[in-house]
């Protein structure tokens, strides 16, 4: 894969994001949500995703302009209606709205309907944590995984997320899909035409399969098994149940039904720790757990214990520096945006040791 700056990635994606019909503030938030993503190592929600936003769009499937509609209101709770605009954006927008609300609080909870995929919950959580705040996030996906024990998909792969302040200068990162691979993987292999491992699908006859195609076709297992399908039921009444959204075989398909949207729902739980205690000693004591955890007694042949977020962490850092790696398929499908759009395809891989 080759590397490109972060900043020039964002700047085309706003750029395509703006020629398409998203306004410039939309377009700004879709942009920066990206290319986080692929910054962090999430590249199946990063710029990858572009291209289908986009078609969708085109097709009068994503409302680019879309006001979001606050249904209910109270002092700590917010019911949203997305509008059927691009769920960066909406998203966006409501978790700024419950920033003053868990401030007065110390609490406060969103659910939202009418959306689209929304990217990478961490990077809600993310932003929670810089403001010394916990969000946790959850969000119901299109049908692609079977209830424990079945073939034929019910759930999306129901990711839940949240993210806790430290003084390390990351924060503690939990961002995990309820199957036991996120779909996005077999999408990445199917466009490369790779083989997925045994054991991470099934086909559409529920047998196990190594190819991508089929397995997209059938169904993604879930994680733990039993254990990962009542996480997955967990996040669907809380995203989608509660929400007013769809659930699940009602859920739109981003790729396959492109003919109708999507109505994805999402349940944001923000919490202010000043609420609790004072965020200095918050962070002494998230501190010393984290080094207790790294200086536990290792296996045979481990290096280093790691707690979640550090891998990621390490990985932002490399790719601002080193530049952020995007796959030719990726590059190509921008490159056709940029010329429908008559937009100038200036992106350059970055050379070896190059900064910028």
């Amino acid at each position: 894969m080759k590397r490109y700056a972060s900043g020039d990635l964002q700047e085309l994606v706003g750029s395509i994001a703006q020629a398409v019909g998203v306004p410039e503030e939309g377009a700004g938030i879709l942009a920066k949500s990206l290319i986080d993503a692929d910054i962090h190592g999430a590249s199946t929600h990063g710029v990858s995703r572009l291209h289908i936003y986009v078609r969708r769009i085109q097709k009068g499937l994503i409302d680019p302009r879309a006001e979001l509609i606050v249904e209910k209101k109270k002092p700590s709770i917010l019911l949203a209606d997305a509008g059927n605009g691009l769920g960066q954006v909406q998203s966006t927008k409501v978790f700024q709205s419950l920033l003053p609300m868990a401030r007065t609080s110390g609490l406060a909870a969103a659910s939202i309907k009418n959306s689209q995929h929304f990217g990478s919950l961490s990077y809600y959580c993310n932003q929670a944590a810089e403001e010394n705040m916990i969000l946790l996030a959850t969000t119901n996906a299109e049908p692609s995984m079977a209830p424990e024990g079945g073939y034929e998909p019910y759930f999306g792969t129901n990711p839940l997320a949240v993210s806790f302040p430290t003084g390390k200068g990351y924060p503690l990162k939990i961002d995990l899909s309820t199957s036991l691979v996120a779909r996005g993987n077999i999408i990445e292999a199917r466009k490369k035409g790779k083989d997925i491992p045994l054991g991470w699908a099934l086909d559409s006859q529920g047998n196990p399969t190594t190819d991508a195609e089929k397995a997209l076709m059938g169904t993604v297992l879930t994680m733990a098994g039993h254990k990962g399908y009542a996480l997955a039921v967990m996040v669907e009444v809380l995203s989608g149940v509660l929400s007013g959204s769809a659930f699940g075989r009602s859920i739109g398909s981003m790729y396959k039904d492109m003919h109708r949207k999507q109505d994805v729902g999402h349940f944001f739980c923000l919490l202010d720790l000043a609420a609790f205690m004072d965020i200095s000693f918050f962070k002494e004591r998230i501190d010393r757990m984290i080094d207790e955890i790294k200086h536990s007694e290792k296996r045979p042949g481990v290096e280093e214990i790691l707690v979640p977020g550090e891998r990621s962490f390490r990985k932002a850092q490399e790719n601002l520096k080193n530049g952020i790696p995007i796959g030719e398929e990726t590059i190509k499908e921008v490159e056709v945006l940029c010329r429908e759009f008559s937009i100038p395809f200036f992106l350059r891989p970055m050379e070896n040791g190059e900064s910028f």
